[in-house]
C-alpha cells in the first residue's frame, strides 16, 4: 500500500500525540500596548545560499564574513525546550525561519520536535532553492505549509533580486515538490524594489492564480542597517495595487488582528494576494511576533536593535520558570512600534540583520 504525504502526517501526529505535552495551559502575556504574545519565529541558522541585496548584501556577507559555529546555535532540543515555554505563554504559530532554514542538516528533527509541541501552526519560510530535496521530508515530518521568496519569475531578474547563481526554475521546482507533498496552502513572497523588479508584479500575480498560491508582496523594508536601504527605492503597496487592479479588480478582505498583510480577492474568484505596507503604512498596532535568533536571543521587534540573550540561562541550567519568567519580563515592557515613529530615529540606528531574526 502507498503511503501519502497526508496520511504520513496523520500517522506522525498520532505518534506525536503521545509525547509528553507540557503539563500547564498557556496564560497569555500582553505587552505595554496591551498586545498579545500569539506568533514566535524561530530562525534556525544566519547562513544563507542567496546573498539578496536587501537581505544579505555580498559586500557585507562575503567570504571573509562569521557565521555562526554550529556549537553557537541552538540545538534541536534546546530549541523545542525553549518553544514548549513559548507556547505556554500563548503562543500559537510558529515559523521556522534563517537565512535559509532549509541548509540546517537537522531541520526535519528540528520539525519534529516542534511538531510534538501540539502548536496549531508550524510553517516554513525558505528561498525555495533545496525545497524539491526537502519538502517530502518536512512534511513527514509534521510541517503544516511552506512560505517561498520569490521576486521575480524572469530569470535575469530573479538572479539580480537574488546574487545567487540559482536559476528560478529550482525554486519553482521547489514549489511543486511542496505541493506534491501536501504543504498547504503555499505563500509566495515578493519584496518589490523600484527599479528592479516592479515589471515583475504582473507576471507573479498570474502565476499565483494559475497554480492556486497566495501571494504577498512586501515594500522594501530598511531592515538591519547592510543593505544601504533608500525610501525612493520603495515601491509603495498603492502603487503595487493600483497596477494589479488595472489587470484585476480586487475586493479587499476584513483583516486579522496581527496580520500585517491588507488582504484581497481576485473579483473574478480565481485566488488572493495580499501588500505589507511596511514603509508606506505604519503596521506595527497590533504586532504579536516575537523573534529568536539562531544564537537564542530573543528579539520583540522586526526592527529592533537588540535582543536578551536565552542561550546563556537555557545553557547554565535554569528552571523552565525561570526562562518563562525572562520571556513573559522582556514581552510585557514592550513597546515596540518602529514603523510608526520611524521619522523621529536616527538614520544612524543600528538595526539588527534581517538574516539573524528571519524578517
Amino acid at each position: 500500500m502507498t503511503v501519502t504525504a497526508p496520511t504520513r502526517r496523520a500517522l506522525d501526529s498520532a505518534r506525536d500525540n503521545l509525547v509528553p505535552q507540557p503539563d500547564h495551559a498557556a496564560v497569555p502575556i500582553h505587552d505595554r500596548l496591551h498586545r498579545p504574545l500569539r506568533d514566535l519565529r524561530i530562525s534556525v541558522t544566519d547562513r544563507c545560499n542567496f546573498r539578496c541585496p536587501y537581505c544579505m548584501p555580498r559586500s557585507h556577507y562575503g567570504p571573509g564574513h562569521r557565521f555562526l559555529l554550529g556549537s553557537e546555535q541552538l540545538t534541536v532540543e534546546e530549541l523545542g525546550r525553549l518553544a514548549g515555554i513559548f507556547i505556554s505563554l500563548g503562543v500559537t504559530k510558529i515559523r521556522l525561519t534563517g537565512g535559509e532554514p532549509l541548509l540546517r542538516p537537522d531541520i526535519a528533527h528540528i520539525v519534529r520536535r516542534l511538531g510534538s509541541l501540539g502548536v496549531s501552526d508550524l510553517a516554513v519560510t525558505t528561498n525555495g532553492a533545496l525545497l524539491q530535496r526537502w519538502a517530502a521530508p518536512l512534511a513527514d515530518a509534521g510541517l503544516h505549509r511552506v512560505t517561498v521568496s520569490l521576486d521575480s519569475l524572469e530569470p535575469d531578474v530573479f538572479l539580480a533580486m537574488t546574487d545567487s547563481g540559482v536559476h528560478v526554475s529550482h525554486v519553482l521546482d521547489g514549489i511543486a515538490a511542496a505541493r506534491s507533498a501536501g504543504l498547504h496552502p503555499i505563500k509566495l513572497n515578493c519584496v518589490v524594489r523600484r527599479g528592479v523588479n516592479e515589471t515583475s508584479i504582473l507576471q507573479l500575480v498570474g502565476f499565483s492564480r494559475s497554480h492556486d498560491l497566495t501571494l504577498r508582496f512586501i515594500e522594501y523594508m530598511d531592515v538591519g542597517t547592510s543593505n544601504g536601504w533608500r525610501r525612493q527605492e520603495v515601491v509603495t503597496a498603492e502603487e503595487i495595487l493600483d497596477q494589479v487592479r488595472r489587470a484585476h479588480p480586487l475586493v479587499e478582505e476584513t483583516r486579522e488582528p496581527g496580520d500585517v498583510a491588507r488582504r484581497y480577492r481576485f473579483a473574478d474568484g480565481v485566488g488572493h494576494i495580499g501588500v505589507i505596507a511596511a514603509v508606506s503604512r505604519p503596521f506595527c498596532g497590533d504586532c504579536t511576533r516575537a523573534r529568536l535568533g539562531s544564537d537564542g536571543r530573543l528579539y520583540t521587534c522586526l526592527f529592533a536593535v537588540g535582543g536578551i540573550d536565552l542561550r546563556g540561562p537555557l545553557r547554565d541550567g535554569v528552571s523552565d520558570a525561570e526562562l518563562s519568567r525572562l520571556i513573559s519580563t522582556r514581552w510585557e515592557h514592550r513597546a515596540d512600534r518602529y514603523s510608526e515613529i520611524r521619522a523621529t530615529l536616527p538614520p544612524s540606528l543600528r538595526r539588527i540583520e534581517m538574516s539573524y531574526i528571519g524578517g
